[in-house]
């Protein structure tokens, strides 16, 4: 899966920085630390309605289970300490205070999404406790004047957005555009991009916007009040379940418009199967990782070595 695989990439990174970080310690160490081991906390959505996230997680898991395996960093073990949130901001803040008071974390590692991240950004930056490698694109995770605690992950929300924009323009320039999005910082920030890559022909070219709440049961009629609106040009900005619901009511409709999605709902096992593989043709998204699931990558060493990680 392309977010597990990038997920890796994240591990690797944290391996790295932890190593920097335990190569300069004192003796006196905040708490978390020991000669022995890191301990790090982190919020995964096991249950709920971004369960489809889980295999990060437990990708990360294993992950540090193999460089304890290698030695840990610098001889200390990574102690992963994971509570399921269920996606649910106010479960992510119960969750992260226990990581902090209870289980006293020395940081916060990928906690995944950006409402649950939204969370307790301010409360992590008040505890002076890194909250390292948040996995969203939203715009208020590189905000190091405010939140100098708070280290984001993903690219740009915003960008992606724009990118979409620019090529809508490029490749569809007569285009009625009906937007889907979550409603939060992730939706939005998508929404503003894609509105900032069309220009001054934003508000002649989107004949509808529509969003959805995490707690709804479907989006069947949003995407109805899209269809109507006119719209031959769909882009969800939305997580893996409401992508998936959504690429799979537009083909019950028997609608075929150009269906832009955007790279957080891009999973072929998460989005692409649940839907219907053959709903899913003609899905446009964007990628800046190596596919593992791609034929084309079956002879890469990169690849190859993340094959036989997934294997053990």
């Amino acid at each position: 899966m392309r977010g597990t695989f990038l997920n890796l990439t994240a591990a690797a990174a944290l391996a790295m920085a932890l190593s920097v970080s335990a190569a300069a310690a004192q003796k006196k160490y905040d708490p978390g630390a020991t000669d022995t081991e890191i301990k790090v906390g982190q919020t995964v959505p096991l249950s709920g309605p971004a369960s489809a996230y889980a295999t990060i997680g437990k990708a990360q898991a294993a992950y540090m289970r193999m460089i304890n395996e290698q030695g840990g960093i610098n001889g200390r073990k990574i102690n992963l300490i994971q509570y399921d949130d269920a996606y649910s901001p106010p479960k992510t803040v119960e969750q992260v205070r226990k990581l902090v008071e209870s289980d006293e974390v020395l940081l916060t590692f990928q906690i995944i999404g950006t409402a649950p991240n939204a969370a307790v950004q301010k409360y992590l930056n008040v505890k002076k406790v890194p909250q390292l490698f948040a996995a969203t694109g939203a715009a208020k995770f590189t905000d190091p004047k405010h939140y100098p605690w708070t280290m984001g992950f993903n690219p740009s929300y915003f960008v992606e957005g724009r990118i979409y924009g620019q090529y809508i323009l490029k490749e569809h320039p007569n285009a009625k555009v009906g937007v889907l999005y979550q409603n939060d910082d992730l939706g939005k920030d998508y929404l503003n991009g894609l509105k900032a890559g069309l220009g001054d022909k934003a508000a002649k070219m989107i004949v509808a916007e529509t969003s959805y709440e995490l707690s709804e049961p479907t989006i069947d009629s949003q995407i109805l009040r899209i269809r109507d609106a006119g719209a031959d040009l769909i882009f969800s900005a939305a997580t893996p379940k409401q992508a998936a619901q959504a690429i799979k009511k537009i083909a019950e409709l028997g609608w075929h418009p150009v269906h832009i999605l955007d790279i957080n709902a891009s999973s072929v096992g998460a989005v692409m199967k649940p839907a219907g593989l053959e709903a899913s043709k003609g899905v446009i998204s964007v990628g800046y990782v190596k596919d593992p699931a791609d034929p084309s990558m079956k002879d890469d060493p990169g690849a190859q070595r993340y094959h036989a990680f997934m294997a053990k």
